[in-house]
């Protein structure tokens, strides 16, 4: 990721969220010292001041994207640290779920279906494993919350996270970077623009990431003797044609391999009744007699074209991705068995090793857009976007003492889907300017699943789904640097089907839909050394998507609340109180409830306490090993009640031009439910993470060494669980530290 070249005086200006890391150089002396920098966004597809768009929209860039991935975590480093957003994992770095306002999807098959939709450089990435994509030479990544179903599309009720590259320039100029620290860990990252001649300019970029395998495996003989290392490499390619401004042509090439670890499950980590750890619990340390390993091949290109013409411009986007995962763990998180003695640690009832991963991957997808250029209170956009996608999900369950399959099953899926959408803005006056957006979407899957499943609801199914989309938004500027906003805006997400498996059958969810209402202020004040942005939403999801995890059954299904609802708040402030000081702080409120009298599902397959009003006892008998529960009045899995984000920068100048920085940033989450029922031992605990980075730079900005510390109080805590055989569940990251040095060039 491209580090802003700063000078004394300009350090925290960079933070604020612009354009390019390079375009920005060349900028900076045009600017006020002792002001924030205008912040541009593409929430609604064109570039426009922050302020002016409607909507709840957050962005990160340039020096914080630095510090927060310092680490070597995987995009999950985004959680929490803009107003509403969670993201968690139960496959590690492979499989990220995404969460805005509450809203989100515990789901971990390979063929989930999330409503919240992840954008790389202008293109969807719909298979969750594709989500996953590292993060580095990135100009921006904006976080826009509630339905986006006009000009984004497809499976967007909750919002979007849209990351953008930096794009080829006509300067050759670039950086390189490398980091080690803690644990082994070895991140080397690196950009370099060079101009071709003629009309044609390259941008060559990319990442790996190390780490070795930290934790031990105390279990003698283990054939998985040491376990959550990993090595996970990024590179990407454009090519920028411009001949001329009437037409530009920007190509993408992207690659990834990851070689690791997936989540390591931890049998009986939990203290029974509470949601502590149990005593004596030392995170490098495990005891498993699984094969832990998990790799990711991905490819992908587009290709971004633009023509423009008298009035008119004209954009297509195409987008080819694949992606090859396979992930394989002990999923009991322990060793042997009551069968099977010796086992530990504590109780394990019957071992579990099993593995996942995708054959034959395929996605398409297609956009030609049209826009309006010319100026007067009338502007609009539309087009057409076409999807096309396809796999085979190959499920392995192994021989938990031989390590050999015992059982394969294959599902196959494609999903099919098309489009027409178009947007309108009107200014009625200089201070009221309105925005409408209409969208029309179609969508088919089909499945299919052969091997020894429960055949009770059959072994193929179809859905075929179609629905209008639409928002309308208001913009009133009080004065020149203060805008209230309001946004009504409904959201679709097409019906899912999750296939058989040996333990239960098939199942199915009818199409969810949302209406969400917002209303917010967003403003410059203090002579623009402060910014604020505001909001205050309810959303209503009919016939919400849940997956029921687990549980005594040991299986999931697909379930539909007739009724959910979420309410809250969110607000971003930056500070600068002074010219080398600069703070930011966010935070939000989600209020999320299931209203739904005959909502219920089986809990606590691993004995955990339940919370919730027991609906049907347990019944070992009929290998129900637990209650059914009513989950009417329950909030929504991993949302927490409150998230608050805070980072600090102070330059020291020196006298020579050169400068040093300290920087800290913090985020916070409430407690969450990790399952759709109430149960003391999964529900997770606050959690809170800060890091310290504390540099030097000079040469006018272009080298930089810093050393830094990542979760720096070493707060360790549950963030999810399995549920079906013990206590099992996985922590956080542990604290982590290193030195990076950073030359621009």
């Amino acid at each position: 990721m491209p580090y802003l070249p700063l000078r004394p005086t300009l350090l925290s200006l960079a933070l604020a969220a612009a354009l390019p890391a390079f375009a920005q150089a060349q900028e900076e002396e045009k600017r006020d010292k002792n002001q924030l920098e205008t912040v541009v966004i593409t929430a609604e597809r064109r570039v426009e001041n922050i302020k002016d768009v409607p909507n709840a929209v957050s962005k990160l860039s340039g020096e914080k994207l630095d510090v927060l991935s310092a680490g070597g975590q995987d995009v999950r480093f985004l959680s929490g640290r803009v107003p509403s957003l969670n993201i968690e994992s139960s496959f590690g770095r492979a499989f990220p779920r995404f969460y805005i306002r509450g809203y989100g999807n515990t789901d971990f098959r390979l063929n989930a279906s999330q409503p919240v939709s992840v954008i790389y450089d202008d293109v969807i990435q719909e298979n969750p494993i594709l989500k996953g994509f590292p993060v580095f030479d990135q100009a921006n990544v904006e976080v826009v919350a509630g339905p986006q179903g006009t000009l984004f599309g497809r499976n967007t009720p909750a919002g979007v996270v849209k990351f953008e590259s930096v794009k080829p320039s006509q300067k050759q100029n670039g950086y390189a970077s490398i980091s080690a620290g803690s644990q082994g860990m070895v991140n080397l990252e690196g950009a370099f623009n060079l101009p071709l001649g003629g009309d044609w300019a390259a941008r060559f970029s990319g990442q790996t990431q190390h780490r070795k395998d930290w934790v031990k495996n105390t279990l003698p003989g283990a054939v998985t003797p040491k376990t959550e290392g990993y090595t996970d490499t990024g590179l990407r390619i454009q090519a920028l044609y411009e001949p001329h401004k009437e037409f530009s042509a920007l190509l993408n090439v992207h690659h990834r391999d990851l070689n690791g670890s997936p989540r390591l499950f931890r049998a009986n980590i939990i203290k029974p009744g509470t949601n502590d750890l149990v005593d004596g619990f030392d995170p490098k340390r495990v005891s498993i007699d699984g094969i832990n390993e998990q790799q990711i091949t991905q490819t992908g290109a587009s290709a971004r074209l633009k023509w423009s013409l008298p009035g008119l411009n004209i954009y297509s986007i195409t987008g080819w991705e694949t992606v090859e995962p396979f992930s394989r763990g002990d999923i009991d998180g322990g060793y042997g068995a009551v069968f099977a003695q010796p086992m530990g640690p504590g109780f394990i009832p019957f071992p579990v090793e099993t593995s996942d991963g995708l054959r034959d991957h395929r996605q398409l997808s297609q956009e030609v857009r049209l826009e309006s250029k010319d100026g007067g209170p009338l502007r609009w956009q539309g087009g057409v976007y076409l999807f096309d996608e396809q796999y085979t999900i190959e499920s392995i369950d192994y021989n938990a003492f031989t390590h050999q399959p015992n059982t394969t099953t294959l599902t196959r899926q494609t999903n099919k889907a098309a489009a027409l959408f178009g947007a309108v803005n009107y200014d009625l006056t200089r201070d009221l300017k309105m925005r409408a957006g209409l969208r029309y979407t179609k969508d088919e899957k089909d499945l299919s699943t052969t091997g020894p499943v429960n055949t009770s609801a059959g072994t193929s199914a179809s859905t075929s789904d179609s629905k209008w989309s639409w928002d309308l938004s208001a913009t009133y500027s009080l004065d020149k640097a203060v805008n209230l906003y309001t946004r009504y805006a409904t959201g679709f997400r097409a019906s899912s089907m999750q296939p058989a498996s040996a333990f239960g059958p098939q199942s199915q969810a009818k199409p969810e839909d949302v209406k969400s209402i917002e209303f917010g202020v967003k403003g410059d004040f203090w002579n623009r050394k402060a910014r604020l942005s505001a909001s205050v939403f309810n959303y209503e999801v009919k016939n919400q998507q849940l997956t029921a995890v687990g549980g005594g059954a040991n299986f999931n299904r697909l379930i539909n609340a007739a009724k959910s609802t979420g309410n809250g708040f969110e607000l971003n402030l930056d500070l600068l109180p002074h010219p080398d000081v600069l703070l930011t702080a966010g935070v939000s409120l989600n209020n999320t409830k299931f209203k739904d009298a005959n909502l219920a599902a089986e809990a606590c397959g691993s004995g955990c306490t339940v919370l919730d009003r027991i609906l049907v006892p347990a019944n070992p008998a009929a290998f129900k090993f637990a209650p059914t529960v009513d989950l009417n009045g329950n909030p929504m899995p991993q949302a927490p009640k409150w998230t608050a984000n805070f980072t600090a920068r102070w330059s020291i100048p020196l006298a020579n031009g050169d400068e040093v920085y300290l920087y800290t940033d913090w985020a916070y989450r409430s407690k969450v439910n990790f399952f759709l029922y109430d149960a003391a031992e999964y529900t997770g605990k606050a959690l809170t993470e800060g890091g310290l980075r504390v540099g030097y730079l000079w040469g006018n900005g272009q080298y930089e060494v810093a050393g830094f510390v990542r979760n720096i109080t070493n707060q360790i805590r549950v963030t999810g669980g399995i549920d079906f055989n013990n206590l099992t569940g996985f922590v956080n990251e542990p604290r982590t530290y290193g030195l990076a040095f950073k030359a621009m060039f």
